[in-house]
């Protein structure tokens, strides 16, 4: 026991280092005894803390370079020393899992390695020479601890910085769109920027890093050249890069900014097409990878190998490894790297709706939480938590203490009043429920189980778990694609409501007017929403309200953005026409490259089916013709030669020494590698095909009913 402590010591320091994340004493801890210890030399000035300087600044992470280095250098020091320690250990494992001797070793492993068993030799090691392992041992994976997490926390910020470059690149058009949308209606440049810097929750990354130079220009008196020249020389995308030093040097010369802006915006639109074909042609590239590498390459291994152990030797603790690890492994691995590669290339909307309407005015008209906050200071009730002078009569005290109250219930009553419209804005809620109810019916289906070889208990419970996993996917991808088709629908009649109001405005009708006569018109999905629209104008809600209220409503990102233009450019000017011909160019541009995008992916999702299709069918024929045919040969046909090979009545030919065959063990194993395969193609064929694999789970319960009727059929047979 005592020989442990060490090892224990080692552990702990490596779970200490999790605390800063859930504990912000702890954060600041470790943060004082970082600076205490690497602050002063972190904050040597140099080339290489320049360039962490500015990567810090692209991946636009909070705090300071000398605070992230010093914690750099803490963790891998920390992480250095437990790895030392847990070197030792893990050599002192491998010596006495190796003291069972060299000729053990070599009658366990096949005769094609059994010179690894020399390595048995290691457990009889003189003094001198096993210091000497033990030291290289502790050496190696402290240093490769070490080296691995300081080198891997910059890499981190990297990584995030270029994914930071790819989300803006793919919401720079529609933030440009804004800007010159906004100035095309007479604002000015200040505030044009001020505004792009309170709607930066909807229009993205790009409006996230040119918010950086609104606050410089607000809060440290920085004039609008250096700002933009600021971000240019800290963004991480060569985009905006170019575009900031171009508007800085509109800026500087006094040219038009709107015809800068109209420029800008129609190079945007011509890059967006050209863009959209790359990425077609790219993930056409990945639909054909993984058709090849990861459903017809472990379809060609699991057949090799299934013929080796029916005619040679047993191959099922390899192809278990295949199935139960490589595939998995390989697909999760060729998902990671397709949305490392294409993250933010297809235009997917990366805003929360559930949450991004949660920040919205509520359908009463109030401000969210401002409630309960006015109640509190009308009550008297300081910041730091005392009651302020003069409210010990106040007669309304307790009215405002039941609205604090009713504050507090009302996201639990909105739950209640309207359950089903909650759980489709937010689909993962279905599995609090399905989840649950899935495990329950499974215990009560399943147990007890009979007792008996592994694959035979196995045997009792695969196909309810095939089944019940299907049933709560099903669910989840009922309910997230009502909601992304709903949303669909919406966005799909944007552009219209866009031009109505941009027509009926033109004419000369107000803003007023040109929403209460667009309310009246057929616009699909958005028909009822509009018509609430009207009603709440009726009633004496004014033009912003009432959009606000239909974005709260409607829960899309691409109305939250023609709700943000159409209420700032109100402000600027009541001729918004011109504005709305912008936005709606904007979202009938967006909305085209999205359904191009469908169209040309349907072609790889019918391949990715086909290919399964095939993994299936050849399963099949394994199963139901193969495995029997060779069973068949290797059982004696009779006779008193006892099935001796080459005997009358004995096994012949291809059938020569075929010993039992365990065929259920095989078959078992079939209907794992098509259920496996099943979920990993589906997850992959939305991905590819739609730009999520929340998309792929509605493939994946498609795949496993397949699956299970194909499996039925052969039980049939």
């Amino acid at each position: 026991m005592i020989a442990s402590i060490p090892l224990f010591a080692a552990l702990g320091l490596c779970l200490a280092l999790l605390l800063p994340a859930v504990d912000r004493r702890a954060d600041l801890f470790v943060t004082r005894i970082a600076l205490s210890l690497f602050g002063d030399y972190v904050a040597e000035d140099g080339d290489r803390r320049r360039r962490q300087r500015d990567l810090m600044r692209a991946a636009h992470v909070a705090g300071t370079h000398r605070t992230y280095a010093s914690r750099t250098l803490l963790y891998a020091g920390v992480l250095g020393v437990a790895g030392s320690v847990i070197g030792v250990y893990a050599a002192a494992a491998l010596l006495s899992a190796l003291d069972v001797g060299a000729a053990a070793i070599r009658a366990a492993l096949p005769a094609s390695v059994s010179f690894l068993a020399g390595v048995a030799g290691l457990s009889s090691l003189a003094l001198p020479r096993l210091f000497l392992l033990l030291t290289f041992a502790s050496a190696t994976l402290g240093s490769a601890l070490a080296a691995g997490t300081y080198y891997g926390r910059w890499e981190l910020l990297s990584q995030r910085a270029h994914a930071r470059a790819a989300e803006i690149d793919a919401t720079l058009p529609r933030t440009v769109a804004f800007i010159y949308a906004l100035s095309r209606s007479g604002m000015a440049f200040p505030r044009v920027m001020d505004t792009l810097a309170e709607n930066e929750g909807v229009y993205g990354e790009a409006a996230t890093e040119l918010s950086v130079a609104v606050r410089d220009m607000n809060a440290f008196g920085t004039d609008a050249l250096t700002a933009l020249q600021r971000t240019a020389r800290r963004t991480p995308s060569e985009d905006l890069t170019d575009f900031s030093e171009n508007l800085a040097s509109v800026l500087g010369t006094g040219q038009s900014i709107p015809t800068f802006l109209a420029d800008q915006y129609e190079l945007y639109q011509d890059e967006a097409e050209s863009k959209q074909e790359r990425y077609l042609e790219l993930l056409s590239t990945f639909a054909e990878a993984y058709v090849t590498a990861l459903v017809a390459g472990p379809l060609f291994f699991i057949t090799i190998l299934v013929v080796i152990g029916l005619v040679l030797e047993d191959t099922l603790p390899l192809l278990r490894v295949v199935v139960y690890l490589g595939v998995p492994l390989a697909t999760f691995g060729f998902a990671v790297y397709v949305d490392s590669v294409t993250q933010g290339v297809g235009g997917t909307e990366s805003v929360d709706l559930s949450e991004a309407a949660g920040d919205g005015p509520a359908e009463d008209g109030s401000a969210g939480d401002g409630v309960s906050e006015t109640a509190a200071t009308t009550a008297g009730i300081r910041s730091d938590g005392g009651v302020a002078s003069g409210t010990e009569g106040d007669p309304w005290a307790v009215s405002r203490e039941r609205l604090r109250a009713y504050d507090r219930i009302r996201r639990l009553r909105g739950w209640v009043a309207s359950p089903v419209e909650n759980v489709i804005a937010s689909p993962w809620i279905s599995f609090l429920v399905t989840v649950p109810l899935g495990v329950l019916g499974l215990l009560a289906f399943v147990f007890p189980i009979t007792l008996g070889p592994a694959t035979e208990m196995v045997a009792q419970i695969e196909t309810p778990v095939v089944v019940v996993t299907g049933l709560v996917l099903a669910v989840y991808a009922v309910v997230y694609e009502v909601r992304k088709r709903h949303t669909r629908r919406i966005e799909s009649s944007v552009p219209d409501l866009l031009d109505r109001l941009a027509s009926v405005n033109e004419a000369g009708t107000s803003v007023v007017g040109s929403v209460r006569r667009v309310g009246d018109s057929n616009l699909e999905a958005l028909t009822a929403d509009l018509k609430r629209t009207r009603r709440d104008i009726d009633w004496g809600a004014d033009v912003s309200t009432a959009l606000r209220r239909l974005e709260h409503r409607v829960r899309s990102p691409m109305t939250s953005r023609a709700v943000a233009l159409v209420t700032n450019a109100m402000h600027a000017s009541g001729d918004i026409g011109p504005v709305l011909r912008i936005a709606a160019d904007e979202s009938r541009a967006t909305w085209a490259l999205r359904r191009e995008r469908r169209q040309v992916m349907i072609t790889y999702l019918i391949v990715i089916y086909i290919s399964f299709l095939v993994f299936l069918g050849i399963i099949a024929s394994l199963s139901v013709s193969f495995i029997p045919a060779i069973e068949e040969a290797a059982i004696p046909s009779g006779g008193g030669t006892g099935g001796v090979p080459g005997a009358p009545g004995g096994p012949t030919g291809i059938a020569d020494g075929l010993g039992d065959i365990d065929s259920f063990a095989y078959e078992q194993l079939f209907f794992h590698a098509a259920a496996v395969q099943a979920v990993c193609s589906g997850l992959v064929a939305g991905q590819l095909g739609e730009g999520s694999v929340k998309d792929g789970v509605k493939h994946v319960v498609v795949l496993l009913i397949l699956t299970l009727l194909t499996f039925a059929v052969i039980g049939l047979v």
